[in-house]
């Protein structure tokens, strides 16, 4: 019932979406969607099954997705359409809506098909959850001051958590899918759930996130310094020049 009902849902909400991107003619709305779109979904969950994981699982997720989806909305606000979706203007419904509804099921099985016990170790969930939520934060921050600055323009970013991950606040979003998903581990029931983590790791590193924004920077000499020096995505030491 909890698997029909929840991507029906996603269904719905995405369709949603989609129809505000015609009357706004721009599909990087799905941005905003998405960090509002697990909001939801982790707020039915609860409402169906109203125990003391699906609550904490609601309020990590409620203040991960409203950071990021305002964040997005800030970034983008008054500007033009983000270049990743300009391909994407015929049949976005499928390419880009309902793609990115189905990735957000898939990596929402974890609370989904959550059990009602608590043992030991999804307390340890709550603590990556922490770790991988300050970490992002920081380097978000970070990087907004940065290019705030006018004395940075045309500059790459280095400093802070960016000295030791190429993208850390990416590293950070990992991290924190994989305490939600050792939060609501329950022993060997639903272990299979870590396709949700194993899925936005994926994407990030192989798909939407990481490959995207090197290729961009793919002809830029001071990043390619950048790149020889520090790890792509786990935070390490830099290599001396």
């Amino acid at each position: 019932m909890i698997f029909g009902l929840t991507l029906v849902l996603v269904w719905i909400y995405m369709t949603g979406w989609y129809l505000l991107s015609l009357a706004k003619k721009r599909n990087d709305i799905a941005d905003t969607a998405w960090g509002v779109g697990f909001i939801v979904l982790s707020l039915f969950c609860f409402i169906l099954n109203p125990t003391l994981k699906q609550l904490i699982t609601f309020v990590l997720i409620f203040i991960w997705g409203f950071r990021l989806s305002r964040h997005i909305y800030k970034r983008n606000k008054n500007k033009p359409e983000d270049y990743r979706y300009q391909q994407f203007k015929k049949n976005s419904y499928i390419k880009v809506f309902i793609t990115q509804g189905f990735l957000l099921w898939l990596i929402s099985f974890s609370y989904i098909f959550s059990q009602n016990n608590f043992p030991w170790f999804n307390y340890l969930g709550i603590l990556i959850w922490i770790f991988g939520f300050s970490f992002e934060a920081i380097a978000d921050a970070q990087l907004k001051k940065f290019i705030s600055d006018v004395k940075n323009k045309g500059k790459i970013m280095q400093s802070g958590l960016w000295a030791y991950s190429r993208h850390p606040n990416y590293f950070g979003e990992s991290c924190l899918w994989w305490g939600i998903w050792l939060l609501n581990l329950n022993y060997s029931q639903n272990w299979w759930t870590i396709i949700g983590p194993i899925t936005i790791t994926y994407l990030i590193t192989q798909v939407s996130g990481i490959p995207l924004l090197e290729n961009k920077m793919a002809q830029n000499s001071e990043f390619k310094k950048y790149q020889n020096r520090v790890s792509v995505f786990i935070p390490w030491f830099p290599k001396k020049s």
